[in-house]
């Protein structure tokens, strides 16, 4: 197809509405199943991209999951411990693939965010993968492939009008991108940046040395960034981004943003909420938003009498300030990774507090000597890879 007409741009009132190719070639996707919008357009293009750099990056199967035009969480297809497949509510569905594990750890880093998601798969989509995929709340998928079974799967999601995607992998974008605001047109040349030529980088810091799973880290995180509205920092551990502050106008903003979620992925695996016992019948979701609310400040709302007898079989203790501080404190060796240079150490400073021990940042500030300071006292390595990836 040289074009796809589409029902409204981003909002209902903005008509008309197409997706084609300026040059007359065929688009390189197939629309397999539903009627994609523009905003899914939108995120299933950036999202393969992701996803296709990470699996050239790592070797492994990726996924993300992204939500208005920026990742939710992205992750590769490392194994899932006993404790991450059930706060991912997959433990279940038994042995995943490594293309299932790499969705369950995108969609469950921060599964608030992720509702209502459109999905990046570097690889085809197998069974076991449409599987994970039809029980959650989602919009679409897009993949260079599907088994017949998959499609069949995904094909009954939503009364049949799930989104489904195929994209051609070979295809290859024209060097020289553009786009319109207010009637002008904007040109620059894509993006090409290869992890692999910025990393490890220049390590500025007085410790130096990065293990291999710590390198992997920063590489997705650099290539996660590489798709997040500016600006933007990402936390990532083990494989998979577990917290992204996404399109603040203050980088210190953005790390707050992105180490809240980290926080919260990581106190989904204290005992405290690990031995919550839900109401039978209670969703997903609901149980999601829950578990948000009690290791928040506002956990007196699911607390209230009246309230939690709706939710929970037993009523949970209070997950006190101290009791949460004293978990996270066992929160060790993450990677941080920000879209620009950090101007200054109270980003490092709050970067501690999630457990952060590797950076990967493109230096350039003229504080870069507090901000190498500040990493030196907490013990962090930390690279300036001279790339700024911002995107808009």
């Amino acid at each position: 197809m040289k074009e796809i007409e589409l029902k409204y741009g981003c909002n209902p009132n903005q008509k008309p509405s197409r997706i084609y190719m300026e040059n007359g070639a065929e688009l390189p996707v197939t629309v397999l199943n539903g009627r994609p919008g523009y905003i899914n357009f939108l995120d299933a293009f950036n999202g393969w991209q992701l996803v296709n750099e990470l699996k050239k990056a790592t070797g492994l199967p990726a996924a993300t999951s992204f939500k208005h035009v920026s990742p939710a969480g992205a992750a590769v297809g490392k194994p899932l411990s006993d404790t991450l497949a059930k706060i991912y509510w997959v433990d279940d569905l038994g042995e995943l693939t490594p293309l299932a594990s790499a969705y369950a750890r995108a969609r469950g880093a921060d599964r608030m965010s992720s509702f209502g998601d459109f999905i990046a798969l570097s690889d085809e989509c197998d069974e076991c993968t449409a599987k994970l995929i039809k029980r959650e709340v989602s919009d679409g998928v897009i993949a260079p492939g599907f088994s017949e079974k998959a499609l069949e799967i995904l094909k009954s999601k939503k009364n049949g009008n799930y989104n489904v995607i195929q994209i051609d992998p070979s295809y290859v974008p024209e060097e020289l991108e553009k786009k319109q605001v207010y009637g002008v047109t904007f040109e620059q040349g894509r993006n090409e940046l290869n992890v692999d030529d910025v990393l490890p980088g220049n390590i500025v810091t007085a410790k130096k040395d990065i293990p291999e799973d710590a390198l992997i880290d920063m590489k997705i995180s650099q290539i996660v960034l590489k798709y997040t509205q500016s600006n933007s920092v990402c936390y990532v551990k083990d494989g998979q981004a577990i917290g992204i502050g996404a399109g603040q106008q203050s980088r210190i903003h953005c790390t707050r943003l992105a180490g809240s979620k980290a926080d919260n992925w990581y106190l989904r695996q204290s005992p405290q909420v690990m031995g919550l016992k839900f109401a039978d019948g209670l969703g997903r979701a609901d149980r999601d938003n829950a578990i948000d609310v009690y290791v928040g400040d506002e956990y007196e709302d699911v607390l209230a009498e009246g309230t939690w007898q709706r939710i929970f079989k037993e009523k949970p203790a209070v997950f006190t300030r101290e009791e949460k501080r004293k978990w996270l404190d066992t929160m060790t060796d993450v990677t941080l990774g920000s879209d620009a240079f950090f101007p200054f150490s109270d980003n490092i400073e709050r970067a501690h507090k999630s457990g952060v021990k590797y950076i990967a940042q493109p230096g350039g500030s003229v504080r870069d000597d507090a901000v190498i300071e500040c990493c030196d006292k907490y013990g962090m390595v930390m690279s300036f890879t001279g790339i700024r990836l911002f995107h808009h």
